[in-house]
């Protein structure tokens, strides 16, 4: 018959969402350039920002939604899905190279110090002098004079917390490959409200925090790291979100269920990224150091 497919691929049909995510990812970038320059555009630069970021997410939104469309029209076919699932782990493994650039910066902060001193800790008159050269200055990654948080408090609970969303998002897995549907929703119900109550945990531990963003080597990339995994956490917690809502549809077959899929990967990605940074930055980083 013309026309008919007589092969196990899904050629795409011409789209314009890649052109506009093009067009609005230049906007967006073009946007942050000018708000480098405050006194010549002024707040020209926060509409051009707001009008790419908008273009940015309407395309993710409406190019999710054709995949979700062509995935329930039976366009992925096996052959489809092993490429996708291909797509998936070289973005896991660009994000785990991400990830690796911060441990990089901290562990070369930390074997590589130098010596500081932080006056008024926690204060908003804190500052940090540099002892380089001053005859007995110790050198270490947080400076003399400044707090770190106990990972025994609140990183550990996070922790916790985390490891349990692994279990509950591997259990709505399991069910969904057995055919449990009621399970499905659970096992997504209880993920969803743990990645929920990290993120609360999260900005509470900022809130509290004795150091801030950008005062000294540590401070820095403390915030960069752990922000950056808080930030993937809540695109995680919006990925397992949809998919509830997809379960809800009664999309998701024992058979085909790649969407739910990428998305337990990447919460297992980022619960293993915690693990590394709660290990590295909380326990070893603030080794000896006085605690908040």
């Amino acid at each position: 018959m013309a026309g008919k497919a007589n092969h196990d691929y899904h050629i795409l049909e011409p789209d314009i969402w890649p052109l506009i995510g093009s067009i609005s990812a230049l906007t967006f970038t073009s946007g942050m350039v000018l708000s480098f320059y405050p006194d010549l555009f002024g707040a020209a630069s926060k509409i051009v920002i707001w009008a790419g970021l908008a273009g940015l997410i309407a395309t993710f939104f409406m190019w999710f939604k054709n995949v979700v469309i062509e995935a329930q029209r039976g366009d992925h076919t096996p052959v489809v899905q092993l490429h996708m699932r291909y797509g998936m782990i070289l973005f896991i493994a660009s994000e785990v190279m991400f990830f690796v650039g911060w441990f990089w910066s901290f562990f070369d902060f930390a074997l590589f110090p130098t010596a500081l001193e932080v006056s008024n800790a926690g204060t908003p008159d804190q500052t940090t002098t540099s002892l380089f050269g001053q005859s007995g200055a110790a050198a270490s990654l947080v400076p003399e004079g400044m707090e770190v948080l106990d990972p025994f408090s609140l990183p550990l609970l996070n922790t916790l917390i985390l490891l349990c969303s692994g279990t509950t998002v591997t259990w709505a897995h399991h069910a969904l490959i057995h055919g449990d549907r009621e399970g499905l929703k659970q096992g997504l119900w209880a993920t969803i409200a743990l990645g929920v109550l990290f993120s609360a945990i999260q900005a509470y531990e900022y809130s509290v925090a004795p150091f801030n963003f950008g005062q000294n080597t540590y401070s820095s990339a403390f915030y960069m790291a752990t922000g950056f995994h808080g930030f993937h956490v809540l695109i995680g917690t919006i990925f397992l979100a949809v998919c509830l809502y997809r379960a809800y549809l009664g999309h998701f077959t024992p058979r085909q269920h790649f969407g739910f899929e990428a998305a337990a990967w990447y919460w297992h990605f980022v619960d293993v990224v915690w693990l590394f940074l709660f290990i590295a930055i909380y326990i070893w980083g603030g080794w000896g150091a006085p605690v908040h």
